[in-house]
């Protein structure tokens, strides 16, 4: 043996494609997310761009749950656009009226999909942040103003636990039924050195630990572990040596999967794996009789599933290819 594999065992709490599941946080939920999507799952991902603080994500899910507007003082107009502090820089506007239109629409959206999703999965990616000088206010992005503009500071696992405790109080009563899965995303942030990246993870996974002890409806998901101790190899790297390479991305999702997601949801996925194996295909001559004959296949085979998800986009696709 020259590794050793992480193996986390099922949960009790299963996701299906019945289970509307929000993912939020660090660019690795947005990952996360994409997946879900790819596997039809009903998923609303990373709905305010990638949000990397605790202190953040939960201000921002407050603002979902209140269906109320963000702070009228974090809109800032910088380099000739208008951005907003709590939000990711992906909302940004010439016009501060359309900016505010776009994160109303963020928040108003997030607001319904919250009222009947069955999972809440956050993904935590630091716990170094920024204040605004201006409002003495922990920001979720400093849009490349001014670094004077903004002091730095290391959060303690008390003011995460504390901040989380207060976002539970009112998602407890917003949706019943509502469970959340936290993870540390397995991002490194070394821009303020490994010695920090280090410090930071620790906090975040002591303060995932202690709630996930504390609330029955709260679990934890190692995806850092997974990548740290598990994979543990610049190979399983993107070329930047800081985030997941495509391969780990995938088998941090896989873990995820043999721990949500029950023995019919798998074999589902599996055959809607080789669905998309089939959709992807390049054919030499697509009008050869052969490639017709395979077109005509899949459609059955996607037509098969039809009950389990929406396949309308699909069934479109191969049927444009069908030569009358």
């Amino acid at each position: 043996m020259f590794r050793t594999e992480l193996d986390p065992q099922p949960s009790s709490w299963t996701i299906t494609h019945d289970s509307p599941t929000l993912t939020i946080g660090s660019c690795f939920s947005g990952c996360m997310g994409h997946r879900f999507e790819k596997n039809k799952f009903p998923v609303l991902s990373n709905p305010f761009g990638t949000v990397y603080n605790p202190i953040s994500i939960f201000k921002l899910l407050g603002h979902a749950i209140d269906n109320s507007d963000p702070s009228e003082s974090h809109f800032i107009e910088t380099q000739d656009l208008w951005v907003h502090l709590d939000f990711h820089s992906k909302f940004s506007s010439t016009d501060k009226v359309a900016l505010g239109q776009a994160t109303r629409h963020a928040i108003q959206n997030t607001h319904q999909f919250l009222k009947t999703a069955k999972y809440l999965v956050v993904t935590l990616g630091t716990a170094l942040v920024y204040k605004s000088k201006t409002s003495g206010e922990i920001v979720a992005n400093c849009h490349k103003i001014p670094a004077r503009e903004f002091s730095k500071h290391l959060l303690t696992q008390k003011q995460v636990v504390e901040a989380f405790s207060g976002l539970l109080e009112k998602l407890a009563h917003f949706n019943t039924s509502l469970r959340l899965i936290l993870t540390v995303s397995p991002v490194r942030h070394i821009k303020d050195s490994l010695e920090v990246n280090a410090v930071s993870k620790s906090l975040l996974r002591l303060a995932c630990d202690t709630l996930a002890s504390q609330c029955a409806h709260v679990t934890y998901f190692p995806s850092y572990e997974i990548m740290m101790d598990d994979l543990r190899d610049y190979r399983f790297y993107a070329t930047d040596m800081i985030h997941p390479s495509e391969q780990a991305e995938e088998y941090i999702w896989n873990k995820f999967a043999s721990v949500y997601f029950n023995s019919e949801t798998q074999a589902l996925l599996k055959k809607w794996s080789s669905i998309q194996n089939a959709l992807e295909h390049r054919p030499f001559n697509p009008s050869s009789g052969a490639h017709q004959k395979f077109i005509r296949q899949t459609i059955q085979r996607v037509q098969e599933l039809s009950d389990k998800f929406d396949i309308t986009r699909e069934l479109d696709r191969l049927k444009k290819q069908l030569v009358s």
